[in-house]
């Protein structure tokens, strides 16, 4: 574990103060490193340095959202023309447009793949049936979901571990300001697209909602790269997104417009990355925001209409099109509001049940992962299996049903899709169950939300229905496939909302179909903890407006209740990855410490002009990401901070060897010889590395003149500053370092540096824990 240590820990000592670096480095190694939670349950994750991705533990840095005002900023500035800036801008609406038509083609690509195999499977499963080979169509059905599960497992598993799951949370982390392992990589990419299409084509409890947000960050991180070298892709256009704080815009837009893409809800979209996704936000980032979810739902619209002329195989009747929720009657009475307070309540307790235990599941599943890949595959092949014989074993506890006399449609459905399943039932009968097991997800949700006839399905078929997909959503988010929530969360809500609904009965002036939607609404709330955007999901989802008072309500319920026993499940998941991820409000302790209580040491700084063999040294046995400089007599009357040099930015000074003999001021010439972009941050981790520098002996006696690249304006807080409000300065403006200046004067110019470690609950606990509660 010493080579996973920590990049961002900074500590404090000034310049006469500096120590053995090899001893106290290789001191924080061995005290500071905890492994995150899902790797061992008796453990706790004491620094958040180190985060689960995948199956394995990887090191992890916080993303340079600050911008660094040094002089080669301001000289690149200071010589950018009118059509530059133009430049700038145009391309940066031009790149979320590309991100929302991609997204869009990538969701209908989705759709188009998941309907078509899936349609392929239920439609030979029915026609085995239909001619009594009802074992030779279970091993079809359990055969065809082995294959396709196995598919998606293999892929995860060799080729993109970081593709398994929603990717939500590591989105959400990103644009928190960590940067972990390969989360937004090409390869995690393809594999998203296809191990999606797979894994909920093999009938999986799963859906294909989260998958996409993590898509979408993944096509928006793809474009903002900035150009690549390696593929001669430098237009010199390009070049101006190198940087962390662009492509953190270019995600949000890219995870917004995933939302749109598996909803259709471009209004949903915006909010879902307002409220769940985002940690920083503007007014600018809003307006681009809207444009790429405006662009994918135009792009959706144009193909589902291509594709409603029969030139799609399978394709249109499953995803992407709105569940048809008719209100009927838009006024309730005191039973209704009654039982939507009841379901709200439901919603938080199954809600806040659920969230307890895939906490559980994630935990034994990691031991399983951490074995190796065929591991990985093997539990996702056992799960097919389970999962198999439920879809195709429950249903045979279902009664068949006469078929209700004047419908529209065919009864019983002989094919892939349609409400009423013929199964095993004689003619002129179908099985309920087997209407929601034996189909598509999105056409499950379609029945469930139906309410042409409210007698469609029994209260023992859908209770039997709710416990299956509660069971199996639970046991199936974890194993090694892309896999969302929001599907298996809205079948089971939907679920218990229309048994509420068949039974009020007459009592009640709402119809089963608007209690399926609160259902879904409510357990949604229940287990994500989100309000505003999944309403506004709900009602682009279901075309109707007049349900908006109730779905607030039952929101607002289901979450307060679910809120006193755990957090949100994404929420969960972040910390039990080990991700260091900053809230939005500080903890209550944290108001009776100030800022010099944490600041951990040593801290090492350098001089204004250093010699070169000091920076090499401090570059190779420490992890540290950014160094304070001081400004030393002759350079200054007094010792004084100058400002904060980044890590990647010594590397790329050193490697161009601007050095001179001399203890002088060279900025000059540093100047002529470098441009800002020649320190612009590349992308996919692909930059300059300590190893790549070649120093000789001689060099290393030289000097380097640091003021050029050094941000002279570092946000600094003095060290009286309380604790709390330090970490929502930390996270408001999206910083990596934070420089605590000395109250009194007579002091070094530096008190200590403050990062994302510092204002971890598991880091002050280990300094004061007297003080500190315990979670």
């Amino acid at each position: 574990m010493e080579n996973q240590v920590d990049i961002e820990n900074e500590g404090g000592m000034v310049e006469e103060e500096k120590i053995d670096l090899e001893r106290n480095f290789s001191t924080i190694s061995e005290s500071g490193i905890r492994e995150p939670l899902l790797k061992s349950k008796s453990r706790v994750n004491n620094t958040s340095q180190i985060a689960i991705v995948g199956a394995n533990v990887y090191p992890i840095e916080s993303l340079d959202y600050e911008i660094v005002e040094n002089d080669l900023f301001k000289q690149d500035w200071r010589s950018r023309k009118k059509v530059q800036i133009f430049q700038y801008i145009f391309l940066k609406w031009t790149l979320v447009l590309l991100i929302g038509l991609s997204t869009g083609l990538v969701g209908f690509f989705n759709n188009i793949g998941v309907e078509n195999i899936a349609g392929f499977k239920l439609l030979l499963t029915s026609n085995l049936m239909l001619e009594g080979k009802y074992f030779r169509a279970f091993a079809a059905f359990a055969g065809c979901n082995v294959v396709l599960a196995t598919c998606a497992a293999a892929l995860c598993a060799l080729i993109a571990p970081a593709a398994a799951g929603s990717g939500i949370p590591e989105v959400k982390a990103y644009l928190n300001g960590i940067d972990a392992h390969s989360i937004l990589a090409p390869s995690t990419l393809l594999v998203k697209i296809f191990g999606s299409i797979l894994g909920v084509a093999a009938g999986f409890v799963v859906g294909k909602e989260g998958p996409m947000v993590h898509t979408g960050a993944c096509i928006a991180n793809l474009l903002g790269q900035g150009g690549s070298r390696k593929y001669h892709l430098t237009w010199n256009w390009l070049k101006y997104f190198k940087n962390d704080r662009d492509r953190r815009d270019l995600i949000t837009c890219g995870a917004a417009a995933g939302v749109a893409a598996a909803f259709r809800a471009p209004v949903g979209g915006v909010l879902f990355a307002l409220e769940e996704i985002a940690s920083w936000w503007r007014s600018a980032l809003l307006w681009r925001t809207f444009f790429t979810t405006a662009v994918v739902a135009m792009v959706l619209r144009s193909l589902i209409q291509f594709c409603r002329s029969g030139k799609c195989g399978l394709f249109g009747q499953g995803g992407l099109i709105m569940f048809d929720v008719n209100s009927g009657v838009s006024n309730y009475n005191t039973i209704d509001v009654l039982a939507i307070i009841l379901i709200g309540v439901l919603g938080g307790l199954l809600g806040s049940l659920y969230n307890y235990l895939v906490d559980k599941v994630l935990r034994t599943y990691s031991v399983i992962n951490e074995r190796g890949p065929a591991f990985k595959i093997l539990l996702v092949m056992t799960v097919s299996i389970l999962t198999s014989c439920c879809s195709y074993g429950l249903p045979w506890l279902a009664r068949c049903t006469p078929c209700p006399a004047g419908l529209e449609e065919k009864c019983p459905t002989i094919g892939r899709s349609g409400s009423y399943k013929n199964f095993q039932c004689p003619p002129g009968h179908y099985n309920d169950l087997a209407s929601l097991f034996l189909n598509t997800n999105d056409d499950a949700i379609r029945n469930l939300f139906s309410s042409n006839n409210s007698n469609e399905f029994h209260i023992s078929s859908l209770l039997v229905f709710f416990a299956g997909v509660y069971c199996l959503g639970i046991i199936t988010y974890g194993i090694a496939i892309p896999s969302g929530l929001f599907i298996p969360v809205i079948l089971a809500g939907a679920s218990y909302g229309r048994i509420f609904g068949r039974a009020l009965g007459s009592l009640s002036n709402l119809n089963v179909g608007l209690f399926s939607l609160l259902g879904a609404a409510s357990f949604l709330g229940g287990t994500m903890r989100m309000t505003v955007s999944i309403c506004v999901i709900l009602l682009e989802l279901t075309n109707n407006l007049l349900m908006l008072p109730l779905v607030m309500l039952v929101l607002l319920i289901s979450k307060t209740v679910a809120d006193s026993f755990n957090k949100g499940v994404y929420d969960q998941i972040v910390k039990m990855k080990g991700l260091p991820f900053l809230e939005a409000h500080a903890e209550p302790f944290m108001r009776h410490l100030v800022a010099g209580d944490v600041c951990s040491g040593p801290l090492l700084s350098f001089s204004g002009v250093e010699k070169v063999g000091n920076i090499v040294h401090a570059l190779k046995y420490t992890r540290h990401n950014g160094f304070p400089v001081i400004d030393e007599p002759p350079f200054s009357e007094a010792p004084e901070l100058c400002g904060l040099v980044l890590r990647s930015h010594l590397l790329v000074l050193l490697n161009g060897k601007k050095f001179m003999k001399q203890r002088v001021l060279s900025g000059s010439s540093i100047l002529r010889r470098f441009h800002a972009f020649d320190f612009a941050k590349p992308g996919s981790g692909k930059g300059l590395k300590f190893e790549d520098l070649v120093i000789t002996q001689e060099e290393m006696e030289m000097y380097v003149d640091l003021h050029p690249i050094t941000n002279t304006s570092p946000y600094t807080v003095v060290e009286t500053m309380s604790l709390a409000k330090a970490a929502i300065l930390f996270r408001q403006l999206g910083l990596r370092h934070l420089c605590v200046v000395p109250k009194k004067t007579g002091r070094a110019p530096i008190a200590g540096i403050l990062t994302r470690h510092d204002f971890m609950h598991e880091h002050i606990s280990n300094l004061y824990p007297h003080f500190v509660p315990h979670k």
